[in-house]
């Protein structure tokens, strides 16, 4: 029996964790495991209680859609909920990895940083390069997840 590596696992129910966003721009998923146990998962989406982009789209400018310079204004990054869920339940963060569908930007990386998160693994891309370097100066372990493989992601 063959069985997906941990880094496999985890990233795999990060995708999982994904079909449940509700920002139709892009679906992200977040783990965040601590000796191999999940801690919170989140994904991308309006606040608890709150309606979804409006009918107009996400691609339409406030105050019909849900964007503004760029940025979708109404959802939080499945980072911050992850984070959220964990603080919601009591639960630390200290020393746990992250597994994320998409590279962090650069709020959810000083998030993270603050939260005590000491390893990032993403897969996916997003144009923000000063995340990761804020990870590198935080001494953080980060890990691209390519085709079942980490790779190391140069910090500068």
């Amino acid at each position: 029996m063959s069985r997906p590596s941990w880094d496999t696992y985890f990233m795999d129910i990060a995708h999982l964790v994904a079909t449940r966003a509700t920002c139709p721009r892009r679906s992200v998923g977040a783990v965040l495991v601590r000796d191999r146990r999940i801690l919170a998962t989140g994904y991308n989406g309006a606040p608890k209680g709150l309606p979804h982009c409006p009918e107009a789209g996400p691609d339409n400018d406030w105050p019909n859609g849900c964007m503004r310079a760029g940025h979708c204004i109404r959802s939080l990054h499945a980072e911050q909920n992850a984070l959220l869920q964990a603080a919601m339940i009591g639960v630390p963060c200290d020393g746990s990895t992250m597994y994320v569908t998409c590279q962090p930007c650069n709020t959810c990386a000083k998030m993270l940083i603050n939260a005590g998160v000491v390893r990032v693994i993403y897969e996916g891309d997003y144009p923000d390069p000063f995340s990761i370097e804020l990870f590198r100066e935080a001494n953080l372990e980060v890990r691209l997840y390519r085709d079942g493989r980490l790779e190391k992601v140069e910090l500068g």
